[in-house]
Formats: structure tokens, sequence, C-alpha cells
């Protein structure tokens, strides 16, 4: 198995951070992508022979799944057996060199392991150790499975997606895994700020149950409740609780589907000139409340007597914020994606060049980079139990030979 020494880590906000990943599939190991964009060295920990389930999942070209390819891009892949004693014997180790620890196993398995937050405190006890589960480690089901299907339904999102008159929907990819990883990747970070700020800084257990980000995200949902004792309801393209008037998709004479929106007072009035209607009738956000059913039959049938560019155009020059719904072939052909240089192309050893997200948001003074795809099971375990850990070449070779490696 090829051996990458590079240090490719160089680049990024994060170049000296080291975390390790006893994380499968999307959250954790999606919090742990965050990092790695930005140039932390990221050891993703897997179990010999199976590798993460996430190495099977989706697609396919030419027997080669594709969604790893990026959802471990930038990490380096080790092999450890879990189940055998010199496995967490070595996992400790990974622990004790790492500043931060990812972990989705179940409570229950993390004591039995020592990966839960007494045994990490006592290995490193500054290490920030950031652990996702599906109802959080307090509740009387922390040890119950979750996915993020799951989570999503707890949160409240999914009953406010939706039609009225059709059942609730879950959006089109992991969202409730996702923004794990994203607010895990954001809680890691503020723990690092105290850490480098407290010279007393005992360590962090960062605990996160997979319904609370998105519960978090949905802002208004319990104090509208709290307050009106009422409960938002799916409200289709529109927002059960709206920041202006005017919000929905239009079909265009080009069966396109454009979006059309407004965040203010002003905005509305955009609308409402364009559409030829007296303004008077809406001069506050309340008039403006009262006649929305008004201004979306209006826009609709606006819309659709146009093509989607001339409908576009008009928009733009009213200054009405609008765009059409993008596909994935939409956005690989877009300019405004081209000019930000979101996507980019990686050499990828199966495969040859692939296309993908780039490191995001962009940092203009010191920008994280794409500098693998997702690594081959176990590609790094000499790179990170040797020079990194101090093994010597007949220690690991005993751990190979034992599958523990």
């Amino acid at each position: 198995m090829p051996n990458d020494h590079g240090d490719h880590e160089g680049s990024g906000q994060l170049s000296d951070l080291k975390v390790v990943e006893f994380a499968h599939v999307v959250a954790g190991p999606l919090a742990g992508s965050m990092l790695a964009d930005q140039g932390a060295q990221v050891v993703h920990v897997e179990p010999p022979g199976s590798g993460d389930a996430a190495r099977a999942m989706g697609p396919r070209r030419d027997g080669v799944p594709l969604w790893f390819k990026v959802a471990g891009r930038n990490k380096r892949s080790v092999t450890l057996d879990l189940h055998q004693e010199s496995g967490r014997e070595m996992a400790h180790r990974l622990v004790a060199w790492a500043d931060v620890v990812i972990v989705t196993l179940r409570p229950g398995r993390l004591r039995k392991w020592g990966l839960d937050w007494e045994a990490v405190h006592r290995l490193n006890p500054k290490a920030v150790l950031l652990q996702i589960s599906g109802y959080g480690a307090t509740s009387s089901q922390a040890d119950q499975p979750g996915f993020g299907k799951m989570g999503e339904a707890r949160s409240g999102v999914v009953h406010l997606t939706g039609f009225p008159d059709g059942p609730p929907v879950h959006t089109g990819f992991s969202h409730g895994d996702a923004v794990n990883g994203l607010m895990g990747a954001y809680a890691i970070l503020a723990a690092l700020h105290r850490k480098e700020r407290d010279p007393d800084f005992d360590g962090e257990w960062i605990d996160l149950a997979l319904f609370e980000p998105l519960f978090r995200l949905v802002e208004w949902q319990v104090i509208v409740h709290d307050q009106l004792g009422t409960v938002p309801e799916r409200s289709g393209n529109q927002l059960a609780v709206a920041p202006a008037a005017v919000i929905n998709t239009y079909l265009s004479g080009d069966d396109d589907w454009i979006t059309v929106t407004s965040a203010t007072a002003r905005s509305v009035l955009n609308v409402v000139r364009l559409l030829g209607l007296p303004e008077e009738d809406f001069a506050t956000v309340e008039a403006q409340q009262a006649g929305r059913a008004q201004l979306d039959d209006g826009l609709r049938a606006w819309v659709a007597r146009r093509s989607t560019d001339e409908c576009l155009e008009e928009l733009e020059r009213n200054e009405v914020v609008a765009s059409r719904v993008f596909d994935a072939a939409d956005i690989a052909s877009d300019p405004v994606y081209a000019e930000r240089e979101d996507i980019v192309t990686v050499e990828d050893p199966d495969l040859g060049p692939v296309r993908m997200q780039a490191v995001l948001p962009h940092f203009r003074q010191n920008p994280g980079r794409v500098w693998r795809t997702g690594p081959a099971l176990g590609q790094d375990n000499r790179l990170v139990y040797q020079d990194w850990l101090g093994l010597g070449e007949a220690e690991l070779a005993e751990l190979e030979e034992q599958g523990v490696v």
C-alpha cells in the first residue's frame, strides 16, 4: 500500500491541530472533515477488513463508491480492532497524542472501550472530546441507537417541511447528520479558543444529541409555542413564520421553477411595483401580510406568462431577489460557482480527476485546500503508528500479525 508522508496538512487555519476520530458514516466524520479541510491532521480510525460503513455508501462508478472520496478527503486512514485489548491500548495512545477526540459510539460502548469522557480526560487532561449520539449522553435513552433522520424528525424541522395537504418531508440529503458535523466543528473551535486563553483549561466534553443542532436553528418554534400556544405547520415553499409577505416558488413559461423571496417591507414593495399594484394598499407590514395571497397569486401568473430568462432579468431590474432552482448540472456549469472557485478538481488513484466542493468557507489570507480524496483503508497505518506515535517496526508487525491493525 503506498504511503504518503508529504506535509499536505500545512495549509489552512488549523495546520498544527491533531484530531483522532472514532466515528463512522456522516455526523462525526463531517466534523472532522471541516477541521481537515483547514489543515488539521485528522486520523480516521476504522476496523480492519471492513472499514467505515461509509466506504460502501452511495452511487458507484466502475464499482468504485463515490461518496467516501469526498467524505474521507484530507484525512489519514488507520485500521484498529477495538475489540482486542491491544487495539484499545493503541486507541488510548492516539487519544494521548491528539488535541481533539471525536466519537459517535454509544455511551456504554465508549465506557467499555475507555473512550468515554472520564477515560479520555484521564489519558489527556487537555483534550477536547466531541461526543455525538442519538439522544445525548445524559438522557434516559443515552444507549439507544440513532441516525440522522431520527434527529431531523425530533428537531421539529420535518414537521415544518412539505405542503399542508401532504406528509412531512425529509430534505434530500443527510440533513441532520450534516448539521451535527458543522455544529460539532464550531463547538470544537469554541473549546480550543478557551484552551488557548485559559491557563487552567481542564479539557472539554461536548455532548451533542442528533436532534439538537437543527432544533437550535429553528429559532422561533419554541418561543412561538410558549407565548402564543400555537404549533407552526407546513406551508409548502412558503414559511410558517416568514420574515416578510413574499416567499414561494413559481413555474415559468419554460417550465423552470423560480424562487422569489422578500425579507423586508421595502423588498415587498418592489414586488408590488413589479405587479403594478397600488403601493398605498401595501404601505405597512400588516397590510402586506394581509395581502399575501394577492401577491402570491399575482406573482404566479406573472412568472407563468414569461420565459425564465425574461423573468430573471425583469426581477433583477426591479431589485426583487430571485433564482432559478438549481440542480447538480446547473451548479456544475454555473459561472458564479466558477468565479467563486467553489468546485475543485482532485486527482484520485481509482477514478482519475474528480470534481467536488472546494474548501468552504474561503479564507483569502491562508486558505485550506483539498490535497487528497478519501484514502484507501489503512493507507496511513505506518505514517501514524510509526512516525507520529513512535511504534517500532517489530511492534507494528506484531499488531499486523494479530489482526489488530
